[in-house]
């Protein structure tokens, strides 16, 4: 029984422009309690390899964590099963504002010890005591009263091409680094509102858990994340108070909220709000590149590395 990728990106690529059909890129979360995480990885692959699925998708004993893609007209499909999943049941699904049928060119279903590392070893804490869950219009509002703390809970790279103003920005790499930073930032404000955000909602939910461990008593996040955000403001014609672009995790790398463009090329200073990695695969150094630095550089982070590529 076939339970990993038999064909490559290309191959799969080529595929996708055969079949001539659109694809939905979407992503969801839940944390629940998953007793044989190996078993339930393997049966969502078999399953959604019959659907054509494509996507990155981690299993854990404290849940599941999806970004992926599939055919429109096989979505009525993919839901049902979702449903027929208890915990799964209903599940909210985050849509992408701007598709790409190429978002995601394998389908990998892994088994992790976390869907989000933490780098956590307290077993008193217990991941499910989330916080307040708010809407866009509710969240609008909340961001603009000044007691309130906003924390964006995102690597620094993805915060740098957009973000909520007057947020607290952290200057990590990773979540794991992340969440003590932020406990230090937060240090004194116990007693005070905390509003969270990131891109999808599984990173808020987390943290709004650690806090509330911490003794915070008044957490919330944004429900759905940035890119939620972005479908209700556009659906219910809210005022967008999201400044640029938000970092996805999969081939666009970014999708537009708004058409301001807050970040710098890392070479040359212009404007510029387009990730790439450098091409020289030992880098592969993720970083802002403009297009006329692109070409100058034929896509590397330094000379260095123009070099190594040339080699």
């Amino acid at each position: 029984m076939q339970l990993y990728n038999t064909l490559s990106a290309k191959e799969r690529a080529e595929l996708i422009d055969e079949a001539g059909k659109n694809r939905l890129t979407l992503s969801f979360y839940q944390y629940a309690k998953i007793g044989n995480p190996r078993v339930f990885r393997d049966h969502l692959f078999i399953t959604w390899n019959s659907l054509d699925v494509l996507g990155r998708i981690y299993v854990a004993h404290e849940g599941i964590n999806a970004q992926l893609s599939l055919p429109a007209d096989r979505f009525n499909e993919f839901k049902e099963h979702l449903d027929s999943i208890t915990f799964l049941k209903g599940i909210r699904l985050n849509i992408a504002i701007e598709q790409d049928n190429k978002s995601f060119l394998k389908l990998k279903v892994k088994v992790r010890d976390k869907i989000v590392a933490d780098g956590l070893n307290d077993h008193t804490f217990d991941v499910t005591n989330k916080g307040i869950h708010l809407g866009a219009e509710e969240f609008n509002i909340l961001i603009e009263d000044e007691k309130t703390v906003l924390v964006d809970m995102r690597n620094h790279y993805e915060s740098e091409i957009g973000h909520f103003e007057n947020s607290i920005l952290p200057d990590a790499e990773t979540f794991r680094d992340e969440l003590p930073e932020v406990l230090k930032k937060l240090e004194g404000k116990e007693n005070e509102k905390v509003l969270l955000y990131c891109t999808g909602g599984i990173r808020c939910e987390k943290t709004s858990a650690f806090l509330k461990h911490h003794g915070f008593k008044d957490v919330n996040q944004l429900h759905g994340g940035i890119i939620d955000y972005a479908r209700q403001i556009k659906t219910r014609e809210l005022p967008n108070k999201f400044h640029g672009k938000n970092f996805v995790f999969d081939e666009r790398l970014g999708e537009s909220i708004s058409s301001e463009i807050i970040s710098h090329c890392h070479q040359c200073g212009a404007k510029c709000d387009t990730h790439v990695n450098c091409a020289n695969v030992a880098c592969n150094l993720l970083f802002l590149q403009c297009p006329e630095c692109a070409a100058k550089h034929e896509k590397c982070c330094s000379t260095e590395c123009q070099s190594e590529v040339h080699l």
